[in-house]
């Protein structure tokens, strides 16, 4: 009893000790903050609001990492707004590699994608701005704005060509899921552009919606999708991988986690999954698991390679709101994602000649004809 009395009081004393330490090393933060209120010249037009935003979006800076942020009020709002699938400005995903602003995807059927926009550009200037050093923050506020409005972006394409392309803000409208039933070849084509909040519900829809006794397979497009919210992902894994762990993920506040799929009632069809270098985040989360399983096959692309995962860990009273990754996430049999991708099993080059429309969908075709709709399952 008095061993672990003074355990306890020796661990008391080692909490208070390293909140005593932190208070020390922030102090220079209040310093700071009175050294502007009584010897700035203009103190009077800037807010405690703007300091106080203005130290916790340098702080999250300081880490280094493309996909935490800090959001004041309005850009939580907009974040938000994204999310439910509505938005104004040009319609593309962005994320920093190599320190540079680089496009993952543009949407389909948005400005971005109509004027030309592709995966892997990487955006030199804004309307005549260098981009370097900044955040992604700052690439959103100044790409989007005002429906109707133009914006003009200055892009080095993979292939090393430079362009200067305008590009008029919309109203962007993301409609999450897109099906339909292919009668002649007997497949379903279901083609999922972001894992929002509604894409499960609507991937169910759509399945059950097929007539099942006669379908031959399944293609589900996951090109130029960004990705979205892991739940959804998991969610979504669920329809196609029977039982067993959809992804697993690790970070210093949860550790290792799994998470296992929902219970599969759909009918293990061929199954076919498109995928690009637009390919990121949690659409490589389900197409891991549709690969490791032995469910499907991936056709295409080598994918973006976004294995990490991002979490709102604190909301100010003041609506602003602070983004972390908190961790990576990992394939089913362990394969990670993070600048890695993941590599189809069939491959599909750029400008590959089929005969076709799609080259890809063409080859995802032939290999659903191959399987003479043979049931797969998990293993």
């Amino acid at each position: 009893m008095k061993r672990a009395l003074l355990l306890l009081v020796a661990a008391v004393g080692l909490v208070a000790l390293a909140a005593n330490q932190t208070a020390e090393l922030f102090a220079p933060l209040g310093d700071v903050y009175r050294l502007i209120h009584t010897y700035y010249y203009r103190a009077d037009q800037v807010t405690d609001a703007q300091l106080l935003h203005g130290a916790l979006r340098g702080m999250i800076d300081a880490l280094g990492d493309p996909y935490s942020a800090f959001y004041d009020p309005e850009e939580y709002s907009r974040w938000q707004e994204s999310l439910e699938g509505e938005y104004t400005g040009v319609g593309m995903e962005i994320t920093i590699r190599d320190g540079k602003i680089t496009v993952v995807s543009p949407l389909p059927d948005t400005p971005a994608e109509e004027a030309g926009i592709q995966p892997g550009d990487w955006i030199m200037e804004v309307d005549g701005q260098s981009t370097e050093g900044w955040t992604l923050e700052e690439a959103s506020m100044a790409i989007r704005g005002p429906e109707g409005t133009p914006v003009t972006l200055t892009v080095q394409h993979p292939d090393g060509t430079v362009e200067e392309i305008t590009i008029v803000r919309a109203r962007i409208h993301v409609d999450p899921v897109r099906a339909e039933y292919w009668e002649e070849e007997r497949v379903a084509y279901i083609r999922i552009l972001r894992f929002d909040f509604q894409a499960a519900t609507e991937v169910g829809q759509a399945l059950y919606g097929f007539p099942l006794d006669e379908l031959q397979g399944v293609i589900l497009d996951l090109r130029y999708n960004p990705g979205g919210l892991l739940s959804a992902a998991v969610d979504v894994a669920s329809y196609f991988v029977d039982q067993g762990i959809i992804v697993r993920t690790t970070g210093p506040s949860f550790g290792t986690r799994d998470y296992p799929s929902r219970g599969n009632g759909f009918p293990n069809l061929p199954l076919a999954v498109l995928v690009n270098e637009g390919t990121a985040s949690a659409s490589e989360i389900v197409a891991g698991a549709i690969q490791d399983h032995g469910v499907g096959v991936l056709v295409g692309r080598n994918t973006f390679g976004k294995g990490l995962i991002q979490e709102f860990v604190m909301r100010l009273p003041d609506g602003s709101a602070i983004k972390l990754t908190t961790g990576e996430y990992f394939t089913p049999l362990g394969h990670p994602v993070q600048e890695a991708g993941l590599t189809p099993d069939i491959p599909v080059e750029v400008g590959e000649d089929t005969g076709e429309e799609d080259p890809d969908i063409a080859a995802a075709l032939e290999w659903i004809r191959s399987q003479a709709a043979q049931p797969a399952g998990s293993p």
